[in-house]
Parts: structure tokens; C-alpha cells; sequence
């Protein structure tokens, strides 16, 4: 057996024992989390209807971790996301204002920009960088609204950073941090899920997930993976101008995102609309990962792609709300 083989073999020994390591800190979870009453108790704004264990996407920030120990990723941006987690977890628990959250948020994505040495960068476009970034954190957290919606997408964005050459040398922890989306997976994406991801899932995966696609861009100049979390944008964006609009607190719970339209008020399978999001995503990086191999991505067509998307989402979202409405008359 040659040198390679051997590597990749001890490599895919890592593997198994990490996804057996995450079951067993997800199981672990539930016990102190069914011991100390951290539930999700539904609402109704709510898209459940039981009562279900919260904070098991804790195995995300542990999974940056782990990665760290073995040398996957730096211990900034480890601290970036544990410092979100931290304080999200907390919140999880015992709600907390908006200053610590947001404090917390701000501080996390500095640390992000030392690690990627965006502070290198020129001056005025790191506010816009910050601002994005926040914006999608909080963007991810607001569309964690129903079983397996988070950790699919989740999912499907980390298999497809894997698939780009210029993200070889970190494939290691993509894998890694897919492994903890399989294990999520396992217990949220069910018909009656036995956890949630909390704030402490949801907003640590997005900030790992922002993280990753600056560093995907910075590496290859190519701006046009950020249509890798277009679907989620879109629907968020579109969905806070809306309320905007309405002169609704963005920051209240609400059910006016697509997807709360069609699992809640048109009744379909919280599942499917789940797979529907994930699956949709999927097929908008495989086209940006073909264009881009042929070195057709251009910024017209990135614009352009968006445009489809866009104008796409206005027109199914419009027919989805006639037809709530006519359900509701």
C-alpha cells in the first residue's frame, strides 16, 4: 500500500470517528437540554406544534472547533464563531437585547476580516463587506423557521464550496462541517423534528457560511459565488422590504417568508418546501460552477442570473399570496 492510500485511509478513519463523535455530543446535548428544560415552546407565530428541544445546531460550533484541534482552520475564525455561539446560546436560554447580540456579531466579523486580511483592503469597502455580512447572518437566522430548512441549505452550500478547485486545501473542513450537517440532520429533518438548531446553530453556521464565501471570492476573483446563497437572499431581502413596507417590526417574529406561506398557510409538507429551497439552490451552484469552468461567468450574466431570480421569486411569491388569500377569504 503506497503513501497515498495510506493518507487517504487514515483520512476517511477521521471521518467515520468524527460523524460517530458528532452523534454522540448531539445525544449527549439532549440530555442536558431535556435536564435544563431548553425548549422551543411553539407559538403563534410559530410553525410547529410541539413542544422540541433547542440549541442541538450547537454541534456546528463544535464542529469548528474539532476542526481547529485538528488543524483544519485557525483559531480566529474559531473565536469568531464561538463568540456568536456563546452569546447566541445564551439567548437561546434567556432572550438577551439587541446591544450584546449585535456587539457580538460585529466583533465576530472583524475577527473574520483579520483572518481573511481584509484590513489590507482598501478602506471604503470594508463597511460594505460588513454590512453584507451582518445582513446575511441575520437573514440565515430569520429563514430558520422549519424543519430541515437551515441544515439542508447549509448543506448544499458547504457540498458545493467543496466542489471548487481553488477550495482544495480546505476541503478537509468542508467535509468536516458537512459531517455535523448530516448528524443535525438526522434528529431536525423529520416530519416531527427532535431539535431545532437555536440561534446558536443558525447564526454560527451563517457566519461560518459568510466566512467561506469571502474567502471563496477573495481566492478567486470571482464575485459571482455569491449567487451560492442567492435563494435564501432573495427570500430574506424580499421579505424585510415587504414588511418594511407594511410598517411591521423586522425584528418581531413573523410567517410572511415564502417558504412560511407555503408550509404554513398552504399546508404543504414542511419537508418538501425544505427540499424545494435546497434542491432550487442546487441547481443555480451547479450552473454557476459550469459557467465558471468554462470561463463563461461574466458579471453581466451574474446580474443577469440574479435578475431571473429575482423576477422569478416576485412572481411565484405573488400567486402564492393570492392564493393564501383566497384560502383566508
Amino acid at each position: 500500500m503506497n503513501i497515498y492510500f495510506r493518507k487517504q485511509l487514515v483520512l476517511y478513519m477521521i471521518y467515520i470517528i468524527l460523524l460517530l463523535l458528532f452523534i454522540g455530543i448531539e445525544l449527549i446535548y439532549f440530555k442536558i437540554a431535556d435536564h435544563y428544560n431548553i425548549i422551543d415552546k411553539p407559538n403563534s407565530r410559530s410553525s410547529h406544534s410541539s413542544i422540541t428541544l433547542r440549541g442541538g445546531g450547537i454541534i456546528f460550533p463544535i464542529a469548528i472547533l474539532i476542526a481547529a484541534f485538528l488543524g483544519y482552520v485557525s483559531w480566529v475564525v474559531v473565536l469568531a464563531v464561538v463568540l456568536v455561539a456563546v452569546v447566541s446560546f445564551i439567548d437561546d436560554i434567556k432572550p438577551l437585547s439587541q446591544l450584546p447580540r449585535f456587539a457580538s456579531h460585529a466583533i465576530a466579523i472583524c475577527l473574520v476580516f483579520y483572518d481573511l486580511n481584509l484590513f489590507n483592503q482598501a478602506i471604503w469597502i470594508l463597511p460594505i463587506i460588513f454590512i453584507l455580512l451582518i445582513g446575511w447572518v441575520n437573514v440565515f437566522n430569520f429563514m430558520d423557521g422549519i424543519n430541515g430548512i437551515t441544515v439542508l441549505y447549509a448543506f448544499v452550500t458547504v457540498v458545493s464550496f467543496s466542489f471548487l478547485s481553488i477550495n482544495k486545501d480546505c476541503l478537509t473542513l468542508l467535509i468536516t462541517m458537512g459531517l455535523s450537517c448530516c448528524v443535525f440532520g438526522i434528529f431536525n429533518v423529520r416530519k416531527k423534528a427532535k431539535t431545532f438548531a437555536g440561534d446558536v446553530g443558525s447564526i454560527s453556521m451563517a457566519l461560518f457560511l459568510g466566512y467561506f464565501m469571502i474567502k471563496t471570492i477573495l481566492l478567486s476573483g470571482q464575485i459571482g459565488y455569491l449567487l451560492f446563497l442567492s435563494v435564501y437572499g432573495i427570500d430574506g431581502i424580499i421579505t424585510i422590504f415587504t414588511r418594511i413596507k407594511k410598517k411591521e417590526n423586522i425584528f418581531e417574529p413573523h410567517r410572511s417568508h415564502l417558504y412560511q406561506y407555503l408550509a404554513n398557510e398552504l399546508g404543504y409538507s414542511h419537508i418538501l418546501v425544505s427540499f424545494i429551497y435546497a434542491g432550487v439552490q442546487i441547481v443555480i451552484n451547479v450552473g454557476i460552477i459550469y459557467l465558471d469552468s468554462k470561463g463563461d461567468l461574466s458579471l453581466p450574466i451574474v446580474i443577469s442570473f440574479l435578475v431571473i431570480e429575482i423576477l422569478t421569486y416576485l412572481w411565484i411569491r405573488k400567486k402564492v399570496v393570492q392564493k393564501v388569500s383566497l384560502v383566508n377569504a
